[in-house]
């Protein structure tokens, strides 16, 4: 039996019929071909707009003729032209798979076999599609991104024209949607991520301090990193220049607050690099008319935002006051990076030291010492004492907080697996506390 033969056969036995060709059969073919065309010319216009180089864009922006000028002004909005292609697109093939039907139907008559029927309309119209439709033209469009770009700048105006209801409102919606999970993203915790970071390998340890500085970063007031008033160092308007050097050689810093009556009425700060010119001079000098003048910021504000301001206003010391105008610290640019990286010392730095370590569960702390230094060198989370801790910054000021007076000397405070002993006080403040944590009990 020859080949002709046993063919004819099959499709006989399949039950598959088919018509005789006519005008129009002929006709559904030239109008597939042509939407197959319009097809191939949008999905090929998709990759010439957007494969320009900024070589081939500035070629079309120094063309000046109709379709360089169109075509630019399609690229001024990409989005909109975006989705004016997408919609295109779509409407053509939804159109060629319902002519490609409709002509396969009238050429073939499927109904005794429609199995055979479905998966020969499906691999027709899927070849079809991806062939003519859009692998072909995409890689002629990629090879001649500019000629294929003025060809179809006035077709897609048109068609921008024609579909703008549509493309503004599926752009809106896109936007909107996008908006809401991106919000979503962006509702992570701080204790969510502190989290993250604690189930992070033990071989990151370091890492894990410098990423979990950057975590609780944005969450922190300068009155948790500032120096309060009664460490800070600071001089008089009418102060003689050879007791300033004094004061200067003593601190060994390099900005010194300058007052007027009271450290309240803080008039500017004196940098000693600008006292270097003048060191011999007398103690005649008026060395008032070398401060600059201070910037000041409330208890309230962000760190992460007193970094930003410290690098446009070019400053490393910021005066902090209260609401009522009164000096409560200063804060430097060294305390907000060490928030990060930890502490920073250089050859010149005093050790200053705010503890001594008894053993892994006894320590001695100065009353002044901040409470974030305190949790950082016991190795707890920073807002543990969050329950009491008020408006406290200090060790000291925790206690008086919980206790809501000056304890006496000895007494002994515990709260949660803390007990603290008071070491020194006086009727004015707390200056030693003996820390012992009981680390079986959780917090």
């Amino acid at each position: 039996m020859e080949e002709s033969e046993f063919f004819l056969g099959f499709i006989t036995g399949t039950g598959i019929v088919f018509h005789p060709f006519t005008m129009g059969i002929a006709i559904g073919l030239l109008g597939l071909a042509l939407l197959l065309m319009a097809s191939a010319m949008i999905s090929g216009s998709e990759v010439a707009f957007f494969s320009l180089s900024p070589v081939e864009l500035n070629m079309l922006e120094n063309r000046g003729t109709g379709s360089s000028r169109a075509a630019c002004r399609l690229l001024e909005d990409r989005d909109r032209l975006l989705a004016t292609i997408v919609i295109a697109n779509n409407f053509v093939n939804v159109a060629i798979v319902i002519f490609s039907t409709i002509i396969t139907d009238q050429v073939v008559d499927f109904s005794g076999s429609p199995a055979i029927g479905f998966v020969f309309k499906v691999i027709l119209i899927t070849f079809l599609l991806l062939l003519f439709g859009e692998i072909l033209p995409k890689l002629h469009a990629n090879h001649n991104p500019v000629r294929f770009t003025l060809l179809m700048a006035h077709p897609l105006v048109f068609l921008g024209n024609l579909f703008k209801p549509v493309s503004l409102l599926l752009m809106r919606s896109g936007a909107l949607i996008f908006k809401r999970l991106s919000r979503s993203k962006e509702n992570i915790s701080i204790d969510d991520l502190s989290f993250a970071l604690d189930l992070a390998a033990p071989s990151l340890k370091e890492d894990k301090k410098i990423l979990k500085g950057i975590v609780d970063f944005g969450n922190k007031a300068v009155t948790d990193i500032m120096k309060p008033r009664i460490d800070i160092i600071a001089v008089s308007l009418s102060t003689g220049f050879n007791k300033l050097i004094s004061v200067i050689i003593e601190s060994g810093y390099s900005r010194i607050p300058v007052f007027a009556e009271t450290f309240d009425d803080v008039r500017g700060i004196l940098y000693v690099k600008d006292l270097l010119p003048h060191h011999q001079k007398g103690d005649s000098f008026r060395w008032q008319t070398l401060i600059r003048p201070p910037y000041f910021v409330p208890e309230t504000k962000k760190i992460n935002d007193l970094l930003k301001e410290f690098q446009t206003q070019k400053i490393h010391m910021a005066i902090v006051v209260d609401e009522y105008g009164g000096t409560t610290g200063i804060v430097t640019m060294e305390d907000i990076v060490e928030e990060i990286v930890g502490e920073i010392s250089d050859e010149f730095d005093l050790a200053e030291l705010y503890f001594s370590k008894l053993d892994d569960n006894n320590y001695i702390f100065e009353g002044k010492t901040p409470l974030n230094d305190f949790c950082k060198i016991i190795g707890l989370e920073h807002d543990v004492f969050d329950e009491i801790r008020g408006d406290a910054d200090t060790l000291a000021g925790l206690i008086l907080e919980y206790e809501g007076e000056i304890p006496e000397k000895n007494k002994i405070i515990i709260y949660k697996q803390f007990k603290f002993k008071i070491e020194s006080a006086d009727n004015r403040r707390i200056k030693q506390i003996r820390v012992s944590i009981n680390r079986n009990i959780g917090v």
